[in-house]
């Protein structure tokens, strides 16, 4: 026999900061038809903790007792996604979306004694409102906020960790981590984008079950790792992973540089400076830098240990040989997480073209590299290594983020007739001839 839901603990208004009018007026609209036409519906999950919190939430997501198909019909602005579980995505004006989805419950394998440590089963069965609440993954992310008395219902304790600053695992952490590996992401996640410190029980959990992300689809643990970057807050998360060994499952070849190398106490800080830095910009610019440049940012430790980057000089031909070879690590190292050929480009083409920033000066930098349409983001990830080190502030605005693809090219100035080299930089490896990588210039024979 089932046991019973659990009573709820009910916030009065008086008692919590949440006003409607910090509430997305489509999202109003959804909860009151769905109250007038009978239906219970809550505003859920991350809306209710971010203002909770005093922030303006990034999506407002509603859960109610009403099935798919009674959301389509009262919903005609409307469409259903998902298998697993139905959600339906109401449609307003302005490109705005708002999810619905109906209570439902956890999993067999969620629930102690189940005896099943199969990873993401089947979770597909509507439930109620306490059982939507405890299949949730963090304490703080499984409140409810219903519009009728304006208060906020909580089955979890999830108001408590929020007046604590405590992040915690809904149920067993040993279970619910194992069950879902990406769930450890998320908890560093939240730790550090609001100054919170993770429970003993789920930190230790997390570093007993580290392993298992292995486990989980790549596109998975690719999409939180991009979350993870664009949560404004990168230098207090690159510790906690670092701390908690995360990243070095995410990203296997930064643990050596990080943890084992001769320089690994100064790799650890100059990664957290860097880091620290992207923060400031982040706050200033109020939006996110581009993927390819923030794990560009992140890679420079690994790349300073492994090919000298902030001290080699380079010249010419070298600059090319040089990108080559990270680029042939970075197929190696980023094999595991299916990055675009392209995202791996950028991130070659500002790793490469450093050394001619650090050991050069302004007024010496190649009109070649000037004319390229990477220079920008290039100058400006010098001058974040700059104020990294200590050697200044980054004054200048982020460029542009260029697009997904291969840059676009300016239209050709170059006079009919004239002759077309070799697309590139016209350099060629040669084992015969001179530089630190052989190099050589590939010339076309006079005839």
């Amino acid at each position: 026999m089932p046991a019973e839901d659990p009573a709820p603990r009910i916030i009065p208004r008086s008692e919590h900061p949440i006003s409607r009018k910090k509430i997305d007026r489509e999202a109003l609209k959804v909860l009151y038809r769905l109250r007038d036409a009978g239906h219970t519906a809550y505003l859920v999950g991350g809306g209710v903790r971010d203002l909770y919190l005093g922030k303006k939430p990034k999506d407002f997501d509603i859960s109610t007792d009403a099935r798919p198909g009674q959301l389509r019909k009262l919903f005609r602005n409307s469409r259903l996604i998902g298998r697993r579980f139905r959600l339906v995505q109401i449609f307003f004006h302005g490109n705005k979306i708002i999810e619905v989805s109906t209570f439902r419950r956890r999993s067999e394998h969620d629930v102690a004694g189940s005896g099943s440590e199969a990873i993401l089963a089947a979770n597909n069965t509507f439930g109620t409102p306490a059982e939507d609440a405890l299949r949730r993954d963090l304490t703080i992310n499984s409140l409810f906020y219903e519009i009728e008395n304006f208060t906020i219902i909580d089955y979890i304790g999830g108001v408590e960790d929020l007046n604590r600053g405590i992040i915690r695992t809904v149920g067993d952490p040993d279970r619910r981590l194992s069950r879902d590996p990406v769930r450890m992401m998320r908890v560093i996640r939240h730790a550090a984008r609001n100054g919170f410190q993770v429970e003993e029980n789920t930190w230790q959990a997390i570093k007993r079950h580290r392993d298992k992300l292995n486990l989980c689809p790549v596109s998975r643990v690719r999409d939180e790792l991009f979350k993870d970057l664009h949560g404004n807050l990168l230098k207090p998360w690159c510790k906690l992973t670092v701390d908690s060994g995360l990243l070095f499952r995410i990203l296997p070849f930064l643990e050596p540089c990080l943890t084992t190398d001769a320089e690994a106490d100064h790799n650890r800080d100059l990664l957290g400076n860097l880091l620290g830095v992207i923060d400031r910009v982040h706050a200033r610019q109020g939006g996110p830098l581009a993927d390819h440049f923030l794990l560009a940012t992140m890679f420079i430790p690994w790349s300073d240990s492994e090919f000298d980057l902030l001290t080699v000089t380079v010249k010419g031909a070298q600059i090319h040989a040089l990108a080559r070879m990270i680029r042939s690590r970075l197929d190696e190292n980023l094999a595991h997480l299916s990055i675009s050929r392209a995202m791996k480009e950028r991130i070659t083409q500002l790793l490469a073209h450093l050394p001619l920033f650090t050991r050069q000066p302004r007024e010496n930098r190649p009109k070649w590299l000037q004319r390229k349409s990477y220079f920008k983001e290039c100058v400006f990830l010098f001058q974040v290594v700059e104020e990294a080190c200590g050697n200044g502030i980054v004054e200048t605005s982020p460029p542009a983020a260029l697009p997904p693809g291969p840059a676009a090219k300016k239209p050709s100035t170059r006079k009919r007739g004239a002759r077309r080299g070799k697309q590139g930089s016209g350099f060629a490896v040669s084992s015969k001839r001179g530089g630190i990588f052989g190099l050589k210039k590939n010339r076309t024979p006079k005839k």
